[in-house]
């Protein structure tokens, strides 16, 4: 059987590379990924990887989403709510699986988040808008996907913050060297992160391809652990032999000095407009973020993960910080960057998200 074709929206993101690199390396699929710019040096590794056509457009257009899912087998859809906003996400997030069923798109898969403030039971201090955003149209499509799967199926690829967060520049939890410490100042009590591992979602996501008839209406919601504070910094010490600590600020402290380096009065999505009264600030952003953090954990209604099922699913993934920081210490040094201690100094420490990269710039 020839390679299936999947259509890839949010290809050159954190996730969207792992994702891309699996698909096209197992030779089972080829992919249509839409970029804004088909001659970026993350556009380049995706076709590093083998077959990756370029549309070159915004997700914010019906024209460029078109020509992305026209004469796809499936689809991939992971829009960059820190880029739009959450409002204009929501729509164009509708609009993408729409348009998908139109061209004839045979299965869909989103990238979501845990609609944690639903969870709660809709407490205000939940209220987090890149995870609302995606967690509310996520069940939006697991209900159309009840009345519509005859033409496409749909499944959700539900995520968390990435373990490599916490070793990259200008993300809301970065490691700094504080007197020979690495030191994690993060507003989180004692809750727990289910940090995810970037190299698994490749895997997860095309087990979700490669299954279609058990995937469709699946929710599948991946995590590594749920990991505390004292619990990431006992696993870098343990790894590296350096010490190790992590500190927790209130949430008014953890702000003092900015969130991504910008000032957390700035909106959270860089093209939503300050003016509209459904844009929420970085800070108010961010606040129910740690807030879902702080009474997150392996027994937490907030973000509950099956790890049992996830066993099943992926028996090689990543179970622990421990172990993810080790691979990531083997894999530095193996690739000339240093040991994971090397990496996390302030003129190494490397970018793994596109908005610290391009610093909160670009078109929608």
């Amino acid at each position: 059987m020839s390679p299936r074709l999947i259509a890839v929206v949010g290809a050159t993101g954190a996730q969207g590379i792992p994702v891309v690199r699996d698909l096209v390396q197992s030779g089972s699929y080829t992919v249509r990924a839409l970029t804004r710019d088909a001659k970026s040096a993350r556009f380049r590794e995706l076709q590093s990887y083998g077959p990756v056509e370029p549309v070159v457009g915004t997700f914010a257009s019906e024209k460029d989403l078109r020509a992305t899912f026209r004469g796809a087998w499936g689809a991939f859809v992971n829009i960059d709510g820190f880029n739009s906003g959450e409002k204009t996400e929501m729509f164009w997030t509708i609009r993408a699986y729409e348009l998908a069923i139109e061209e004839g798109v045979q299965f869909f898969v989103l990238g979501n988040l845990d609609y944690a403030y639903k969870n709660s039971g809709f407490r205000p201090e939940f209220r987090c808008g890149h995870y609302d955003g995606k967690g509310r149209i996520g069940e939006w499509i697991l209900q159309q996907n009840r009345d519509n799967q005859h033409r496409m199926k749909a499944a959700l690829f539900t995520t968390g913050p990435y373990m490599a967060m916490t070793i990259s520049a200008m993300t809301p939890m970065t490691v700094r060297v504080e007197d020979g410490v690495a030191t994690w100042r993060l507003p989180l009590n004692d809750g727990a992160v289910p940090f995810v591992d970037l190299d698994d979602c490749g895997y997860y996501v095309k087990w979700l391809f490669d299954d279609v008839e058990r995937a469709s209406g699946l929710d599948l919601q991946v995590a590594i652990d749920h990991v505390s504070g004292a619990e990431l910094a006992a696993a870098f010490e343990k790894v590296t032999g350096r010490p190790a600590r992590f500190v927790n600020p209130g949430l008014d402290e953890y702000f003092e000095g900015g969130i991504f380096g910008f000032d957390p009065d700035l909106p959270a999505g860089y093209n939503a407009d300050p003016r509209d009264p459904a844009t929420l600030t970085i800070g108010q952003n961010f606040r129910g973020f740690w807030t879902c953090w702080r009474h997150s954990g392996r027994e937490s209604h907030i973000t509950k993960r099956d790890y049992a099922m996830l066993d099943g699913i992926h028996p090689g993934r990543v179970r622990s910080a421990e172990e993810y920081f080790r691979r990531e210490n083997e894999k530095g040094i193996k690739n000339g960057q240093g040991t994971l201690w090397e990496r996390v100094q302030p003129d190494k420490i490397g970018h793994v998200l596109k908005i610290s990269e391009d610093r909160r710039t670009g078109t929608l």
